[in-house]
């Protein structure tokens, strides 16, 4: 009877989607009994020392007689990307040979490396291997061993590994496994979850959880811990960059009760964090690879145009319609008034509470509601139907022009089963939405319960630029509906494309995605070429709810090194490993989408070659565990479940082609209450802008000019005259919040003002004093524009917009085009015909005496009008000057000479300042001219006239 009871088994196995079990032979002899007892005679002594406790100490014996020496649990995590250890050692204790079982959980999605065990010594050590490879090897070697193997459960986001061996007395076993995984932004953290599954107390109980993220972290816990009572022994360490958890229980900690001999230990440790983002991208390079992460915030959302398209067939009865009802209820009442909503249910037929799209206000909300509330599930399933109806909805109403252009339309598909009216071929279905659909819309797709084909409703959802997820039909469904729903409820930009050098880089990931939605994060990887040795840089293109984006990152080559070089627990292979399962997951994604057998041939071939290259376990791989002579083999498989699919991965979606660079302009402005700081790390450009700079070269943001008026230092002005090809100095002394007037052309409509701000304290006698602020005024284009040292804000009577100093970033509104260069300059054109630039200059944090301040450069070839004046104003219509009678001075180094100028006669001195048009820190001497007391003879009147009341203010004239 043994072998018809071992096919039952097996065959029950399956039903259950449990892990491939090869049995080569009787059952009976299915363990490793014959290949230890051979090793008995060599290595008895040590068993009998191990049995009785001599080497390790103190037993904590459980009932079963099976000793937990340790049990230990390590997670490096580098950069969003977790590398993790569990490793068990146990002794059969027992008189007569028992089955040691390694049982853990790791999250879907986790990609298993290696894995090891160690048996009295004799080490079975893990390689990857194509699957029909490792099986013909484990087919051949007869292995004694039970397979090692993955077994999908019902658990929401974990699967098991178990591997289990039949030992005899006094054997001793370690199992190590290893696994690395990618972990997703959601919802605005980072999550890492480890299951703590012992089995038993534990003599020595260690988790440690270790984070270093170049970014910073801004904030760290750990909301879950198996039990509250486990609370207290979790110790967070968190640093600027870096983060330790680490959970310690002793034995006595880990008792489920005082006398008991049983564990507590058992469930999810959960580890949450965020990075810093004080840019809205992050590049990161790192032995020869490249991560970007992509996460904008502080952006007004798109509007959406959505669409819910419920399943209420039969098998939707009950629990499940319960808690549809109820998460919808919610999802309602969280739609904007600017969103456009209706919904469709469906069975055999097709119904609809509305056959348009109408906008979400609290009458047609709740009118929704009740429409819900009133539905009795009964009947099949129509899915095509109900889609394509869906699709005609949302392409009549933007037909009819009722979608707003810069919106997002989604589809939301809740379904717990297959098609069993209507269109029953899931591929002509797929056809049928696919041509239907032609990429207008992205369709997100939930399969509620575990009978539903999930591969159908993903492949159905990559195809059609959404997401599918698995909804585990239990009480808990409401909460995962609800869930699902906050992910795709916040879009803030669309099309966005990820624009590299093409000739420094390779084998870049997908780099264009329809949507973004708030919380969530973008990441594109790639590969260096050797040769590449100059800065990296990205420009990421982008449509807003108001404008057309673009955000600009660059990074040096070697910028972690330091990082990586003083941080212990990294994992060096953190952006090596990190590209490899992007890509494996993308490729499988295409390989769903196919449609022929010779394409789905080559992508198996690259998932193939990189899983090997990379060491993991995929669909097309399996792990060949055996000794190290080879004598004894077992083999780990991935999964197989033909609802679930091989992966639990969420894709964004097909890409979104890549267009022809386009004019962008700016269309309804963001409201400055809801925008203040929004715009800080997001560029507006225009297309010429865009070309210059998409060579990836950054150019200066001001052609060269031969001669330029410029306001720099202390205020130092330095004033070229072309046609007198001469250089004239003259400086402002005042008192720290005076505002000068610069340029004020009342003609054009333009004024230009300062901010004085003086340093922390005298220096040689003097305090100097600095432009702190400059506004500029555009009146006929109705812009405010207030650059600090601290930030650049944009903004009219209405709204406000903000740039920040900590990235390069353009914008153009109206006929201006603001470009800044990281932490060094601004340049403002006006409708191409006029050009200011303004220079950061930064001193170290804490300066004793010095303070940050800006320099202000306009080109003579800026054309203003004959009316303009101001302090350098009045120099764009050149006046006559001429030098003369130049001698020595009292300094031998500063001669001296007379001036003659607008009928005045001055005594100037010959000197040196400092311009820092090309190079803002360490700038370029100019030789002047300097007129002493404040550019008195040399400006019309004296500086107090210049003093304007406000920083927008023209200067008014006698």
């Amino acid at each position: 009877m043994k072998l018809p009871i071992c096919v039952l088994l097996v065959l029950f196995a399956s039903e259950i989607r449990a892990f491939d079990v090869f049995i080569e032979e009787d059952p009976d002899s299915a363990d490793l009994n014959d290949f230890l007892e051979e090793l008995q005679s060599n290595i008895g002594e040590r068993i009998r020392r191990s049995a009785n406790g001599e080497d390790e100490g103190q037993e904590v014996l459980s009932t079963d007689s099976v000793t937990l020496y340790s049990y230990k649990v390590e997670s490096t995590i580098t950069s969003h990307f977790a590398n993790t250890m569990i490793k068990s050692k146990v002794v059969n204790n027992a008189k007569h040979a028992q089955n040691l079982v390694f049982d853990i959980q790791i999250p879907k999605g986790a990609f298993i490396n290696n894995f090891t065990m160690n048996v009295n010594g004799i080490t079975f050590s893990g390689s990857i291997k194509e699957k029909t490879v490792a099986r013909n090897l484990y087919s051949k070697a007869r292995a004694r061993g039970k397979a090692a193997g993955l077994m999908r459960t019902n658990s929401l986001d974990m699967e098991n590994f178990k591997a289990e061996l039949n030992v005899p007395s006094g054997t001793k076993v370690e199992f190590e496994i290893h696994y690395q995984e990618i972990i997703r932004r959601n919802l605005g953290v980072y999550e890492h979850v480890l299951y703590l599954q012992p089995g038993r107390l534990a003599k020595h109980f260690e988790v440690d959880v270790y984070i270093s993220e170049p970014q910073g972290i801004s904030f760290v816990n750990v909301p879950k811990t198996i039990t509250p009572e486990f609370a207290s022994l979790i110790h967070t360490t968190k640093g600027d960059k870096k983060a330790h958890i680490s959970f310690k229980p002793t034995v006595d900690q880990q008792r489920s009760c005082n006398v008991c001999s049983t564990t507590a230990v058992d469930g999810k440790l959960v580890v949450k964090y965020d990075v810093q983002r004080e840019q809205s991208t992050n590049l990161q390079v790192f032995n020869g690879y490249f991560l970007h992460f992509f996460a904008p915030e502080n952006l007004p959302p798109l509007p959406k145009n959505i669409l819910f398209v419920i399943d209420v067939s039969g098998s939707m009865w009950g629990l499940k319609m319960k808690q549809t009802v109820e998460a919808m209820k919610t999802i309602l009442e969280d739609l904007r008034p600017d969103d456009q909503f209706s919904i469709i249910d469906f069975n055999h037929n097709i119904r609809c509470w509305k056959d348009e799209l109408v906008y979400a206000s609290t009458v047609e909300k709740e009118d929704a509601k009740q429409y819900i509330q009133r539905i009795q599930p009964n009947g099949g399933t129509n899915i095509n139907e109900a889609l394509l109806r869906a699709i005609f909805i949302l392409k009549e109403a933007s037909n009819l022009g009722m979608l707003e252009s810069n919106s997002v339309s989604l589809i939301i598909l809740v379904s717990d089963g297959d098609p069993t009216v209507g269109e029953l071929k899931l591929s002509k279905i797929q056809k049928n939405v696919k041509a239907n659909n032609r990429d207008d819309f992205s369709l997100h797709s939930l399969g509620i319960g575990f009978d539903v084909d999930y591969d159908f409703l993903e492949r159905l959802s990559q195809e059609n630029n959404g997401m599918a997820q698995r909804i585990y039909g239990n009480k808990d469904t409401a909460s995962q509906l609800k869930e699902f729903y906050r992910k795709v409820s916040t879009p803030l930009l669309k099309n966005i494309i990820f624009n590299y050098p093409l000739n420094g880089i390779t084998d870049v990931t997908q780099n264009s995605f329809h949507n973004y939605f708030g919380g969530d994060e973008i990441v594109v990887a790639g590969k260096l070429k050797p040769e590449s040795v100059s800065p990296l840089q990205s420009m990421v293109q982008a449509t807003s709810a108001n404008a057309d984006l673009l955000f600009d990152t660059i990074t040096e080559v070697e910028a972690l090194n330091e990082f990586f070089a003083e941080t212990k627990h990294a994992f060096p292979d953190f952006a090596k490993q990190y590209w490899a399962q992007l890509t494996i997951n993308q490729l499988l994604a295409e390989r769903n989408m196919a449609s022929t057998a010779e394409g789905k041939r080559n992508i198996t071939r690259s998932i193939l070659q990189l899983s090997i290259d990379h060491h993991f376990v995929t669909p097309f791989t399996s792990l060949l565990i055996e000794s190290e002579n080879g004598n004894e083999r077992m083999l780990a498989d991935s999964p197989k479940d033909p609802r679930g699919g091989c992966c639990q991965t969420l894709i964004l979606g097909k890409t979104v082609q890549s267009q022809p660079m386009q004019s962008f302009l700016l269309s309804t402005p963001v409201p400055a209450s809801e925008a203040q700081e929004a715009a800080t790390h997001i560029m507006i450009i225009s297309k010429s802008a865009m070309e210059s700079q998409m060579q990836l070269g950054i150019t200066e943001p001001i052609p060269e000019a031969k001669k330029i008026v410029r306001v720099d230092g202390d205020p130092h002005f330095i004033i070229s005259l072309p046609v007198s090809q001469l250089d004239v100095c003259f400086n402002i002394d005042s008192q720290p919040g005076t505002m000068l007037n610069l340029v004020s052309d009342p003609e054009l409509g333009i004024a230009m003002n300062g901010k004085i701000i003086s340093a922390k304290k005298v220096k040689d006698g003097k305090l100097d004093s600095y432009f702190g602020t400059i506004g500029m005024y555009f009146k006929q284009q109705n812009m405010k524009i207030e650059i600090s040292t601290e930030k650049i804000t944009v903004k009219d009577e209405s709204y406000s917009r903000v740039m920040s100093w900590s990235e390069s970033s353009s914008m153009m509104i109206n006929s201006l085009t603001l470009s800044v260069k990281k932490n060094s300059n601004i340049t403002i054109t006006v409708n191409e015909h006029l050009s200011f630039l303004v220079v950061l200059h930064r001193v170290w944090k804490n300066h004793p005496v010095n303070v940050d301040f800006l320099g202000l450069y306009v080109p003579f070839n800026s054309k203003f009008s004959t009316s303009v004046h101001g302090l350098i104003g009045q120099f764009m219509n050149e006046p006559e000057v001429s030098i003369y009678d130049t001698r020595p001075g009292t300094d031998s180094q500063k001669p001296i000479a007379t001036m003659n100028v607008k009928g005045e006669t001055l005594t100037v001195t010959r000197g040196m300042q400092k311009e820092y048009q090309s190079n803002n820190v360490l700038g370029t001497n100019v030789p002047c001219w300097f007129v002493h007391n404040n550019g008195k003879g040399f400006i019309d009147g004296h500086y107090k006239d210049y003093i304007v009341p406000h920083l927008y203010s023209f200067l008014k004239r006698p």
